[in-house]
Formats: structure tokens, C-alpha cells, sequence
């Protein structure tokens, strides 16, 4: 990771290159009519862009500021609802984006650094030049499920449903094609395949035992969701999915998360391929005249190679989003108002060990999701055993982008 910060210095370095070239070669007196570098700002920060739209370099800065009682992340077990009744303040996010295109518009690249971990998430470059046909290699989140894949910066909530701990893939290192096939009505279909370490962000992992990952989505009328958990764009005709995705792994790991390969509750640390992960989501999701909805059903299934076992996990996550101000003239246009159902069966054998979560969120949008304030309510209900411990959570965060 640390040799990733010079990496990051001579990737800009190439890229304003052909640009600081361009504008040092014109005389003041000779300088032509349209400025060598066009420089602004827009929804992905600070833009520098040559003349001939060649290359483009864009640079932003994101923070995100939480305050939690009495605690912040999803409690895994019962002695984390317990012994703790601290009101916290935490910097959650701190990261920095480079991204753009180079030589040719359809010819993309992306870097995402996270400053305050000193962690390299993204590196990846994209060839784009068809919309049936295009080519994605490097380290990024997987094309699987919407949740993990909308942006934090983006969600309705502070974080994540309960959810994203068990079920998500998280960012891979890997090359993947994907496509959009545009028919007429209703026939409208995105696809993603790709091929992957399957050990987790900074790990390339056993060649001979890839990740494979797909997923086929539908959009019935014409055009996908935002990757986004509001409808800021207040759509005026509805927009819908229905996606069906699904990934087979082996490898010593039986989660992910941005941290890189890690396991559940109630599995040892593991060897090179001791486990076989196979997992499947269905999802869909709708927005329409600032109403939004999404739902993802999961299944999993880990097969213990060394132990022998096979543990069967479940989850489905019900979340609604709406700006009340579209009727009603008394409540302000930036507020969203938002709700959160999710179910988690770690495993569908025994009984009486489900996990239970209810979220009341609302934002307010200074800017978009560039600017924005969320206040967050939850109720967390774990059971084992028979047993069953519970707890609310509030938080309240800012998230700004520059």
C-alpha cells in the first residue's frame, strides 16, 4: 500500500503530462482561441481536460463524520450489545478519487484512496468503447449485489444493512466484460461475467481456484435505476430492475469486506482452499417521482473442505425511500424520509438463531449526496439459542464531497 502513493504522483504526472506540454508550447501572444486546458468543477470534484477532450483528469476529496450511541457498527455477538454506553464520534470516511480518461473518451481509469487507513481500494482501467461490449480489469467491488455496490457516499442510511457482513463480495481483483443489450421495450438487459483472486482486496490469490461471479439484470422500461438509494432526480417515469446474480468461490475465507478476506462466526481460520463458497442474490428495484425502493434475497451456501459441513445462510432486505414534499407543500423539498427491513438466518439448520433489523433514516440534501446530513434509528434483535438480546442505535452523519 505504500508504494501505491508514488504510483498514484506518477499517474498524474502522466496524465497532465500531454496537457502541461500542450499549454507550455503557445506563446502568450500566440495563445489560441480556445483555452489548451479546460479546467472546472462538476459532480466528480475538480476537472482538467485537455482541448481535445483526450485526456481528462478528475480529482475529488471525500469526508465522512459520524456521531453513534451507544455504538456504531453491527454487533456480531451478544457482549457487543453490552458494556458499552459511550456517545462516539468517529472521521468513518476519508478518501481521495482520481479518475478520468485517457488517449480516448471510451478508454477509462479510476483510483479510490482511503487516507485515514492508508489503504488502496480501487485501481482499475475500463474500455468502453461498445455499449454491448466492454472490458473492466483491476481491483474494484464486484457486480453483485446493489447494496455493497452504491457508494456509501450514495445510501439512504448512515451504513449498510446487517446484511453486508456475511453476504457481500466486496472488492476483488479480477477482469470482468460486461454490456448493456438495448431492445426495443421492454427487452432491455444489462450483464456482467467476470473472473476473479477471490481472496479480497490486496490479495491475488491461488490462479488455479478463481472467483467466478455473474449477473444478468433486467430493465423493463427502458432504463436502469441510479446507483443511487433516493430518486433525487424525481423521475417522471418510473425506472425499475430485476437482477439475478451469483458467484462460486474456493479459498481460506468465508466473508469479505474492505479489509480483504476474514471469516463468519463459527469457522476457523482457514487454509488455501478450504472452503467452497457458493451464494446467488435476486433483487429489484424501482424509483419514481422521488419514491425508491429497493429488496435483495439472499442465499449462501459454505462447504468446509478440512472440518466436512455444509452451513446454508439466508437474508432478505426490504428499504423505502420518499420525499414526502411531492405531496405534501409543507414539507421542505430536501428532506427524504426512509425505512429498513432486513433478515439474516446464519444458519438455516438451527433454530432460533435469527437476526432482526429496523432503520428510520432522514436526510436532508444540502447538494445531493455531495452534501449531506442523516439522522438514523435502529432496532437490532439477535437471537441464539432461544435467547435473545436487543438494542437501539442512533447516529448522525455528514457526508461532504469536494
Amino acid at each position: 500500500v505504500r508504494a501505491s502513493r508514488p504510483a498514484i504522483c506518477l499517474l498524474l504526472a502522466f496524465l497532465m503530462g500531454p496537457a502541461s506540454g500542450y499549454a507550455q508550447e503557445a506563446e502568450p501572444d500566440s495563445l489560441p482561441d480556445d483555452p489548451p486546458i479546460r479546467v472546472g468543477h462538476g459532480d466528480k470534484g475538480f476537472e482538467f481536460e485537455t482541448a481535445d477532450g483526450r485526456f481528462l483528469l478528475q480529482l475529488q476529496a471525500r469526508l465522512q463524520f459520524r456521531i453513534s450511541h451507544p455504538f456504531d457498527s453491527d454487533p456480531e455477538t451478544f457482549q457487543e450489545f453490552t458494556g458499552n454506553d459511550d456517545l462516539s464520534f468517529a472521521v468513518r470516511r476519508a478518501r481521495l478519487k482520481v479518475g478520468g480518461h485517457a488517449f480516448e473518451p471510451w478508454l477509462k481509469y479510476y483510483f479510490e484512496y482511503e487516507l485515514a487507513n492508508s489503504a488502496l481500494l480501487n485501481f482499475e482501467a475500463k474500455v468502453e468503447k461498445w455499449k454491448a461490449l466492454s472490458l473492466h480489469v483491476g481491483q474494484w467491488k464486484v457486480e453483485y449485489n446493489r447494496e455493497r455496490m452504491i457508494s456509501s457516499g450514495k445510501q439512504q442510511t448512515a451504513d449498510r444493512s446487517i446484511l453486508t457482513y456475511p453476504f457481500t463480495i466486496d472488492r476483488q481483483q479480477g477482469v470482468s466484460l460486461y454490456g448493456r443489450l438495448r431492445g426495443s421495450g421492454a427487452a432491455d438487459f444489462s450483464y456482467w461475467a467476470g473472473v476473479f483472486s477471490g481472496n479480497g482486496r490486496g490479495e491475488n490469490g491461488d490462479d488455479e481456484v478463481p472467483m467466478w461471479t455473474g449477473r444478468l439484470q433486467w430493465n423493463p422500461f427502458g432504463e436502469a435505476v441510479p446507483m443511487s438509494g433516493s430518486d433525487l432526480q424525481r423521475h417522471e417515469d418510473p425506472v425499475a430492475i430485476v437482477a439475478l446474480a451469483g458467484a462460486t468461490n474456493r479459498s481460506p475465507y468465508t466473508r469479505f469486506s474492505q479489509s480483504g478476506g476474514g471469516q463468519l462466526p463459527g469457522f476457523d481460520e482457514g487454509i488455501e482452499g478450504q472452503y467452497r463458497v457458493n451464494q446467488a442474490v435476486l433483487e429489484t428495484a424501482f424509483m419514481w417521482n422521488g419514491l425508491s425502493w429497493q429488496q435483495e434475497l439472499h442465499w449462501k451456501e459454505i462447504d468446509d473442505r478440512v472440518n466436512g459441513g455444509t452451513t446454508e445462510l439466508l437474508g432478505n432486505l426490504l428499504q423505502l425511500g420518499y420525499f414526502f414534499g411531492e405531496i405534501w407543500s409543507f414539507v421542505p423539498p430536501p428532506l427524504e424520509l426512509a425505512a429498513r427491513y432486513a433478515l439474516y438466518d446464519p444458519d438455516r439448520e438451527a433454530d432460533e438463531d435469527n437476526r432482526q433489523e429496523f432503520t428510520f433514516a432522514a436526510n436532508w440534501f444540502f447538494k445531493g449526496h455531495l452534501n449531506k446530513l442523516t439522522a438514523e434509528l435502529s432496532y437490532l434483535d439477535y437471537e441464539l439459542d432461544g435467547v435473545v438480546r436487543d438494542g437501539t442505535r442512533f447516529r448522525l452523519q455528514w457526508d461532504v464531497s469536494f
